[in-house]
Order: structure tokens, then C-alpha cells, then sequence
């Protein structure tokens, strides 16, 4: 009975981790790019999907593109995204060079990383409290007993007390990794 909400908390997690992994600490990592579409003949594609993406040193990211005239078409879109980052082109490929995070850019990230767990916390709670209505409706339909309903709320709390800690650990590594000169 449980399962469904444990599901949902889980992919609320996911998804805080997906996000946390587009964050970036100083080092090149091929998942900021996950969010960039490059119109690719008409059709919004992404980077991944249009060349291939390396990490030739451990600040640097080269995009090679498959299709060599979309060259432009991948600069304009990293240009044109959050990442702050001027991309570079040899002719045949994309150079990102990722500098160093100043201090303020730590702390902005940061921030940025505890608002995203603190929105992660509101959507695992949201989920305990449909979790909870829907058992007193069950209650109120005479499918669950009050007992049943007791330890099933109970039970959702516990599950949802288990992902806050999570999502609380996930935030407190990232931003632990952000902070680290």
C-alpha cells in the first residue's frame, strides 16, 4: 500500500540528484550540458545526441559534433544558457574551459543547492499528506479500520522522515563538494 508513495518520494529524490549533478564544482562534468537543446534540422536535440562529449582534462569539456555545421549551433546554445561559460571553437570541435569558482560563486551555489533540497522536502511532504488523505478517505469508506489508519499514518511518517534525511545528506555532500577549494 505504501509502495506507490515510497515510489514517488524516490523519484523526488532522483530528481534532486539528476539536478545536483548539472551543478558545477570547478571541475568539467558532461551533465550541464544535459539540460541544452541545439535545434538540430528543425527538431530541439540534445548535445548528447548531436556529438561527442569528453573531458579531456579536469577543466576543460570538448564537444565534437558529428555533423560539423552545427558547430554554431552548439556555441549560440551554450551562450545563450546559464552555464556562464564562453565556448570556444578549433573549427572541428567545442572547448568549454571551466574556471575556478570564485568564493561568491561557492556561496550562490550553495544557496542554490539548499534551495533545491528545501523544495525536494515541501514535494516529499506534499506526498505524505496525499498519502494521508487517501487513507482517510479509505477510513471514512470503510475499507481500513481506525487502527489501520493510525499505523498507516504512522508508517508514512516514517517513510517520509527516512527521505527528508536523505534529501537533507544529498544537500549537505553537495554543498560540502562546492565549498571544497
Amino acid at each position: 500500500m505504501l509502495e506507490e508513495y515510497e515510489s514517488k518520494m524516490q523519484k523526488t529524490l532522483d530528481n534532486l540528484t539528476n539536478e545536483y549533478a548539472s551543478i558545477r564544482a570547478g571541475r568539467a562534468n558532461p551533465h550541464i550540458l544535459d539540460k541544452l537543446r541545439v535545434d538540430y534540422y528543425g527538431t530541439p536535440t540534445p548535445i548528447q545526441q548531436v556529438g561527442n562529449v569528453s573531458v579531456p582534462e579536469a577543466r576543460t569539456l570538448m564537444i565534437a559534433p558529428w555533423d560539423a555545421s552545427l558547430i554554431k549551433e552548439i556555441m549560440k546554445a551554450i551562450q545563450n544558457s546559464d552555464l556562464g561559460i564562453n565556448p570556444n571553437t578549433d573549427g572541428k570541435s567545442v572547448i568549454l574551459n571551466f574556471p575556478e569558482l570564485t568564493e561568491d560563486r561557492r556561496k550562490e551555489l550553495a544557496k542554490d543547492i539548499k534551495k533545491k533540497g528545501e523544495e525536494a522536502k515541501v514535494a516529499v511532504r506534499n506526498i505524505r499528506r496525499d498519502a494521508n488523505e487517501s487513507m482517510k478517505k479509505k477510513n471514512k469508506g470503510g475499507e481500513i479500520s481506525d487502527d489501520e489508519l493510525s499505523n498507516s499514518e504512522l508508517d508514512i511518517q516514517k517513510l517520509t522522515d527516512k527521505f527528508v534525511e536523505k534529501i537533507e545528506k544529498a544537500v549537505d555532500e553537495k554543498t560540502k563538494e562546492i565549498m571544497t577549494v
